[in-house]
């Protein structure tokens, strides 16, 4: 299994342990040079969203990865948590629906988290 399948992996276990609402894993690495997944999620309110981020950030250090940058934790209502090859993406509801990635990085392929 590649490096970044696998961090995608143990990032998805960490937001369903804190129950996070509609994981989308998007395959972007054949439309983007931006990273090979990215992840979505979201939580019901801004603590939610933060224990999200501080799970998925947690889990992947103990596997020795780290990431390069996080935006957003302070208001949460997006946050995102770059890992170079995946990218986190964690809304409240609201701006999940008002950005609307799933849209925008369509021509990505889902995959099927259980398939990680």
């Amino acid at each position: 299994m590649n490096a970044s399948k696998e961090m995608a992996r143990l990032a998805v276990e960490a937001l369903e342990d804190k129950k996070a609402a509609d994981i989308r894993v998007l395959d972007i690495e054949k439309i983007s040079t931006l990273a090979d997944y990215f992840i979505i999620a979201s939580g019901t309110n801004r603590n939610q969203v933060q224990a999200m981020a501080d799970n998925v950030e947690e889990v992947l250090a103990k596997a020795g990865h780290h990431a390069k940058q996080t935006e957003g934790y302070r208001n949460a209502n997006w946050i995102l948590l770059d890992y170079g090859d995946i990218v986190i993406h964690l809304f409240d509801e609201e701006n999940r629906l008002f950005y609307d990635l799933e849209r925008i990085w369509r021509d990505g392929e889902e995959i099927d988290k259980e398939t990680l």
